[in-house]
């Protein structure tokens, strides 16, 4: 009797464009499986998405000679975070879906930003600058499990008292630079440098592809948290 052993392998998706815009950092990278393949970013202290956004799109594409009919879905960063920059970047993502015709995956910018760091025990507080003494933040446990829904935080000496009683409370972001001064318990640690990026998008777009949890590409509009306030410009001196 002849058996015929059958080897299945593993499917390898098509790519994921992964876009983020929601801080001063541009960034952009293509992944595969939940892994990146490769990346761009950009993080001059402007917000200088609109120059280079889609300009960093192409470079990716042409560097990896991918064809854009091997893309399978568009994730981008959702929000809180800078008004203009999640506009750049949602209006971005929302042209490519409608050219290729792929779903649109939005992810939370907080919970790609809590993926930068791998602690074994404490709470993970991602936080983004905000106006004032305010940050946009949400807390996590070091599995990212979410424990505190994203809102938008004004920090004082009390803040986070609770999760710094029970262990060591890392909060990163460039929201974490205004805390420095109130936060001032021994477990508080501050990691101010991170940004939110692409790298930590792929696994979650991933993730959010496998389980079909798409955005209406129409009518999607990002997680702003708070009302667009608009800044009045100065009023220049007149000359004479």
């Amino acid at each position: 009797m002849l058996f015929l052993l059958l080897i299945f392998e593993p499917a390898i998706m098509g790519y994921i464009l992964n876009i983020e815009t929601a801080t001063k950092n541009c960034s952009v990278s293509l992944s595969q499986n939940g892994e990146t393949v490769i990346s761009k970013e950009l993080n001059n202290g402007k917000y200088s998405h609109a120059e280079v956004l889609h300009v960093f799109i192409h470079e990716l594409f042409e560097k990896q000679g991918v064809d854009r009919s091997n893309l399978d879905a568009v994730a981008v960063s959702k929000g809180p975070g800078s008004y203009t920059g999640l506009r750049i970047g949602v209006s971005g993502a929302k042209g490519i879906c409608y050219a290729f015709d792929v779903p649109l995956i939005a992810v939370n910018t907080l919970t790609s930003l809590a993926h930068a760091i791998d602690r074994e025990d404490g709470f993970i507080v991602p936080m983004l600058d905000a106006r004032r003494l305010e940050v946009y933040a949400a807390v996590f446990d070091v599995s990212y499990n979410l424990l505190e829904e994203t809102q938008a935080v004004i920090i004082d000496e009390n803040a986070y008292q609770g999760f710094l009683e029970k262990g060591k409370v890392y909060f990163l972001g460039d929201g974490a630079e205004k805390c420095k001064a109130l936060i001032t318990h021994p477990n508080a640690n501050f990691l101010d440098s991170y940004f939110p990026s692409t790298i930590q998008m792929a696994k979650l777009s991933h993730e959010a592809y496998k389980k079909k949890q798409f955005e209406d590409v129409a009518y999607f509009e990002p997680f702003y948290l708070k009302d667009f306030i608009a800044v009045p410009e100065k009023k220049r001196k007149p000359i004479f």
